[in-house]
């Protein structure tokens, strides 16, 4: 198993009325924060806050390539990225103790911090259709070019960590700076990931090789 130091190409944030970033998602071109009563936007550019959508955001967000999916309690919303609009909503698996988000496979991927899981379920009944055990507490989850990766928090301590998708085996780990949390996590798609700063109200933008 690989273990390196995460190494952070660029902090982001923090953005006014964001004193807390639960969830991360990235649209291609824009990010968008989970941040309790909204979820913002910004350019990952230029970092200026960018639109603001009044939904409750209270963990994990993705997006599907037309929506956004957002943890609400113990609900999953499917939103309008332009209008705001909840145009449907599914049980959470963890009813209410759900962490990351993330979508891959036509599905989403929900992470569940205390109970050290990821599940895959169906994105219109909520039909659990895989569920992934994990060793450490689970934040953000999130697909690049194949790969589980999920985030920790535990003992003031993050990793990204890629996990084996059907038995949840610890294939390589990113170890963030002591103190450094990260809350949610998504990949550009490419070659870094978002990785929400909790408390920070930062995005910290980290590499994904070596």
């Amino acid at each position: 198993m690989a273990t390196r130091r995460a190494q952070i190409l660029r902090e982001y944030g923090p953005f006014p009325g964001v004193p807390t970033v639960r969830g991360v998602t990235f649209d291609g071109a824009a990010a968008w924060i989970a941040a309790d009563s909204k979820v913002q936007s910004f350019d990952t550019q230029s970092g200026e806050a960018g639109r603001a959508l009044s939904v409750q955001a209270s963990a994990g967000t993705t997006f599907d390539g037309r929506h956004l999916f957002q943890i609400a309690g113990d609900r999953i919303q499917k939103i309008d990225p332009e209008t705001g609009e909840v145009l449907s909503s599914l049980p959470a698996p963890g009813a209410g103790r759900d962490s990351g988000l993330t979508w891959a496979e036509g599905t989403l991927w929900v992470g569940q911090y205390r109970d050290r899981k990821i599940y895959q379920i169906d994105p219109d009944t909520g039909e659990v259709l895989r569920t992934i055990a994990s060793d450490s507490f689970v934040t953000g989850v999130t697909f690049l070019e194949g790969e589980l990766w999920h985030g920790t928090w535990e003992n003031d301590e993050s990793e990204l960590r890629r996990v084996d998708p059907e038995s949840g085996a610890v294939l390589e780990r990113l170890t963030m700076p002591g103190g450094m949390m990260v809350s949610g996590l998504e990949s550009d798609g490419k070659d870094s990931f978002f990785c929400g700063g909790g408390d920070s109200g930062k995005v910290r933008r980290v590499r994904r090789t070596g």
